[in-house]
């Protein structure tokens, strides 16, 4: 057919030549979207880094005969490491830090969903506590944690505070962006049906809002371990933030070094945890990754 060869492309887009197959007809081009890295290939490519990163640290301190006061070595922190967990040192303190991230994550996180379910369907409450809430949320923890510490005393409840009001606000946020995100034809019709206001929460506005929910719980699981921390910092009798204030009097880098790699691990774990969690219950929804990526 005249004018198909050589026709010049469209404006704006890149076009590729096809090749022809054996009938003679052009081949259809690979979607552009396809994944590259498979999740072995993911791995790998995380373990290569971080045994690079490794690496160029013991070179550079080497080298440049950097101090053990300032920077340790990974060598250094290793050996640390793992006499903070054979002398069963950091055994109580870890327990005491994970009782403060897990309390007040599950004190901050019920209280986030209550009231955000409260706002997002009650003009009238966002209306008076809205407001309120924005105006706590811009108050540095890190300021007031000193103020909970005298009200609550040192032990773990001031602690669980601390952490509850750090994980509180994301929780709430995601749950009122969530609820608000229903479709309006959906609610419509579920009223059209005589259905009451908890119907329409619990088959509409819930479901659509679980995957914003996971994703502030997502953020949250991850805050409460610098909530527990800040709280340990201000005053504290146990904890890994307490003994992070004992290496620091004592000039230990390493072993400040060794505590905050167990402090990465428990968000880690726990960050992967939810995850896990929220693939069980909002098994439908695929955009999961990409709202707890994204926010």
């Amino acid at each position: 057919m005249a004018g198909i060869e050589g026709a010049p492309a469209r404006p704006g887009l890149y076009t590729e030549p096809a090749s022809p197959d054996a009938a003679g007809l052009p081949m259809e081009a690979e979607p552009l979207n396809e994944q590259v890295l498979t999740p072995m290939r993911r791995r790998l490519l995380i373990a290569a880094v971080f045994v690079a990163v490794i690496a160029l640290w013991e070179v550079v301190v080497r080298w440049f005969e950097v101090s053990h006061l300032i920077v340790p070595g990974p060598l250094a922190v290793w050996q640390s490491l793992v006499q903070l967990f054979s002398s069963g040192e950091i055994t109580n303190h870890l327990l005491v830090t994970l009782y403060e991230i897990l309390a007040g994550f599950a004190f901050g996180a019920a209280l986030g969903f209550v009231l955000g379910a409260l706002i997002g369907q009650s003009a009238l409450v966002e209306a008076i506590l809205y407001p309120y809430v924005v105006a706590f949320q811009t108050v540095p923890k890190v300021a007031i944690a000193p103020l909970f510490v005298l009200w609550f005393g040192f032990d773990t409840t001031s602690k669980v505070v601390i952490t509850a009001t750090i994980v509180f606000f994301p929780v709430l946020a995601n749950t009122i962006v969530g609820l608000r995100s229903a479709p309006r034809d959906q609610i419509d019709l579920m009223k059209a049906f005589t259905a009451s206001g908890w119907d329409v929460f619990r088959m509409v506005r819930l479901p659509q809002a679980l995957p914003y929910v996971f994703a502030g719980l997502d953020i949250g699981i991850v805050l409460a371990v610098i909530g527990a921390i800040v709280g340990e910092f201000v005053g504290a009798q146990a904890g890994l933030g307490y003994l992070i204030l004992q290496r620091n009097f004592s000039m230990d880098a390493a072993g400040m070094f060794a505590i905050l790699i167990v402090l990465s691990a428990i968000g880690i774990v726990l960050h992967m945890v939810m995850r896990l969690i929220a693939r069980r219950v909002i098994f439908w929804a695929d955009s999961f990754s990409d709202l707890s990526r994204g926010t």
